[in-house]
């Protein structure tokens, strides 16, 4: 079974989607993230996938608060990542009511750091990010690319003991025109016991099958679920 993890991506206190991790193109779906956030509760899923960007493109946490607020008016299971750059940062993210913390660019820049923080709070309670364009990792919310590569990342966190992780391929993200599949069956393929969430191009049932097949414990649906593409109806398999 596959964990069906619906996606929040917040500017300026507002439920929207990118395209492409442009924010020049972006849709806005919701002014109200919580009731978006009960929406998916009432659908029968227990995970939320939090993302402040504008936390992301700037380096410093900006939409906290909703995740206060999500994190008080339901039971969601909240991993939130966008802007966490300090130990203060992570602290008020886990006192604000997340699960789990989602780390990305930092994770690129400062491993100690890192490793630090999966002594000191747990390794299933840091999720890391990997944005990818054409393999290489890119970071602050999309706007800059590195020279590291996704299999180097993964390797170099497999040795700290970290398991969890989503990956973005952003040129699906937003698109709708179905999911890296063949990326993530190798990336499982290379590294048996991660626990890797596919992330970007969702927009059918058979995607979600599809990433589950290459060996994916996790899916992050966005504007699928937005769209009225994929409906609670079709994920029901998933969830009952």
């Amino acid at each position: 079974m596959i964990d069906i993890i619906p996606a929040i991506d917040i500017i300026n206190g507002s439920c929207i989607r990118l395209t492409q991790g442009d924010f020049s193109r972006k849709i806005t779906y919701s002014d109200d993230p919580v009731t978006v956030a009960r929406q998916f509760e009432d659908m029968g899923l227990t995970r939320l996938h939090l993302v402040d960007l504008d936390g992301a493109r700037s380096g410093s946490m900006t939409n906290l608060h909703i995740l206060e607020s999500i994190a008080i008016n339901t039971r969601l299971r909240i991993d939130f990542s966008g802007g966490i750059q300090s130990n203060e940062d992570i602290s008020r993210v886990f006192n604000a009511g997340a699960a789990i913390a989602g780390i990305g660019s930092l994770a690129v820049r400062d491993p100690g750091l890192i490793s630090a923080w999966t002594q000191q709070y747990g390794a299933d309670r840091i999720l890391l990010g990997a944005d990818v364009r054409n393999e290489k990792l890119c970071v602050r919310g999309w706007q800059e690319d590195t020279e590291v590569t996704i299999q180097n990342f993964i390797e170099q966190y497999n040795r700290l003991g970290l398991r969890h992780i989503f990956c973005t391929d952003v040129g699906k993200d937003g698109m709708m025109s179905g999911p890296a599949t063949g990326l993530y069956q190798s990336l499982c393929q290379a590294f048996p016991d991660l626990h890797l969430i596919a992330s970007g191009g969702i927009s059918t049932v058979n995607d979600i099958t599809s990433v589950a097949h290459a060996g994916c414990k996790g899916v992050i649906i966005g504007k699928a679920f937005y769209e009225g593409v994929i409906t609670e109806k079709d994920i029901l398999p998933f969830t009952s």
